[in-house]
């Protein structure tokens, strides 16, 4: 996770990365790049608090993780009064879908991929049958917080992640920056400038109307 504050005459920006698996109870290996939610969750709580933050931007490389951290965070990002905005660069890999759409704004680069599949053990396929049920449920969790931040219906959502022949050997799909926007999972395409143009612009409209 890299973290790092600039400020300008539209105000101060806070930008966070979150980038390779998200890691949550349990502790993976050291060779694996990892986003740790216990470090992700109190920075953002701070954020929202600080009187020295106008706004925050979420810099997105995801390869997976721990799905109910993943979720946590996206949660919390979404529950957030400050303007917010995300960039999807590279992957976003399961749980980084509803990472992407946790914000105000969601960006992607034209080159970025997103991949949706079903809820499994080591990311976001069912293991024993007792499991079924929490997993159906996690799954229906994403699905709804998904099609809430963003303008991607649930059936449209629900048939790519359990789509087949696309990805080898397993269900679901890949998409691209231009095409998540042209399904509604994205806001727009659009690389850093716009990014942060847009988070900009967010900062100036709650500064001329603190109250709503």
């Amino acid at each position: 996770m890299g973290s790092a504050t600039t400020r300008n005459s539209h105000g101060a920006i806070h930008c966070l990365t979150i980038v390779g698996q998200v890691e949550g109870h349990m502790v993976l290996n050291q060779n694996t790049k990892t986003t740790k939610y216990e470090h992700v969750m109190p920075l953002l709580a701070s954020l929202e608090e600080s009187e020295d933050i106008d706004g925050l931007l979420l810099l997105l490389n995801t390869v997976g993780g721990d799905v109910e951290a993943g979720l946590g965070i996206a949660e919390l990002i979404s529950g957030m009064q400050k303007p917010t905005v995300s960039l999807v660069l590279g992957g976003s890999h399961s749980i980084g879908v509803p990472l992407a759409v946790s914000a105000k704004v969601s960006f992607a680069v034209p080159s970025a991929s997103m991949t949706i599949h079903p809820v499994r053990m080591n990311g976001t396929m069912i293991a024993a049958p007792q499991t079924y049920n929490y997993f159906d449920r996690l799954q229906e969790r994403i699905v709804k917080f998904v099609c809430k931040n963003s303008h991607i219906s649930e059936k449209k959502f629900l048939e790519l992640m359990l789509k087949t022949g696309e990805m080898a050997a397993d269900v679901g799909s890949v998409l691209y920056g231009e095409e998540a926007v042209s399904l509604g999972l994205i806001d727009r395409v659009g690389g850093l400038s716009e990014a942060l143009e847009c988070l900009y612009g967010q900062i100036d409209e709650k500064k001329e109307h603190p109250a709503e």
